[in-house]
């Protein structure tokens, strides 16, 4: 039976923290190993995390480097041959666990699976849409669309250990960094029925907040791996920073 390691890095995080741990514990598969990894909360956080100490395999609550360190930390910890981490204002639905390992063991080979169709919610937990996103190859990441869905995503852990885990010095895409990674390695495989996660976007998280920083560390990391100005990633991104700037000038939220 394959074992699943899931990382939750925190940070001030009391308001969703719940609602993403019971998410973990729900799983209707049973052979989880689960890490908080928070970064020193001075929240009411860790009070929620200590009520479900008890079926959490690994709590730490340390000053950390940020969101890729606290990452790391609980990649390395993970006893797992699947790996994958749930940030803790994002949530599982029941089956996903079950349905990663069914594609993993279907095929072997992959590095990454992950489902492509993700719920995007608001701050109480409604749909607000719900996206496809079918990613075939590395190429298709560099080249085509830079879009990945992180929430229900896993990985071989032998692989993560090949790769030396999230570089801890990217700020915002160091998923998209990591899957670029994993892929010179295995294949990536993709579930299609339903979503398996759901994505919380408010208007503190990182995509909401980082504008054209965030714009920049995708196209520095594209261009890192092959990417040039014809590629419809680029492209893409200039569009973005683009309408960014406009906003900006006109003062638009």
């Amino acid at each position: 039976m394959i074992r699943v390691s899931i990382i939750t890095p925190s940070y001030n995080q009391a308001e969703f923290i719940e609602a993403t741990i019971q998410s973990v514990l729900s799983q209707t598969y049973k052979n989880i190993q689960y890490i908080i990894v928070d970064g020193g909360s001075t929240d009411s956080t860790m009070d929620i995390v200590n009520r479900y100490k008890d079926k959490i395999d690994i709590v730490i609550h340390e000053k950390d480097n940020g969101q890729s360190d606290a990452i790391t930390k609980g990649f390395k910890l993970a006893d797992g041959e699947l790996v994958g981490w749930l940030n803790s204002d994002d949530i599982l639905y029941p089956d996903c666990v079950e349905q990663i390992v069914r594609l993993a063991e279907q095929f072997p080979d992959g590095a990454i699976y992950y489902g492509s169709l993700l719920n995007v919610i608001d701050r109480l937990g409604n749909i607000i849409r719900t996206p496809k996103i079918v990613i075939n190859s590395r190429e298709t990441l560099i080249h085509e669309n830079y879009s990945l869905i992180q929430q229900g995503s896993f990985y071989r852990n032998s692989h993560l250990k090949k790769i030396g885990y999230v570089d801890k010095t990217i700020h915002y895409c160091m998923d998209l960094d990591l899957w670029l990674r994993l892929l010179e390695h295995g294949n990536i495989y993709h579930y299609d029925i339903k979503p398996l996660g759901g994505f919380r976007m408010w208007e503190e998280t990182k995509t909401a907040t980082g504008g054209e920083k965030f714009l920049k560390d995708i196209e520095a990391t594209l261009r890192r791996y092959g990417a040039v100005d014809g590629d419809t990633t680029i492209r893409q991104i200039r569009r973005y920073m683009l309408k960014c700037r406009i906003k900006r000038m006109f003062h638009i939220k």
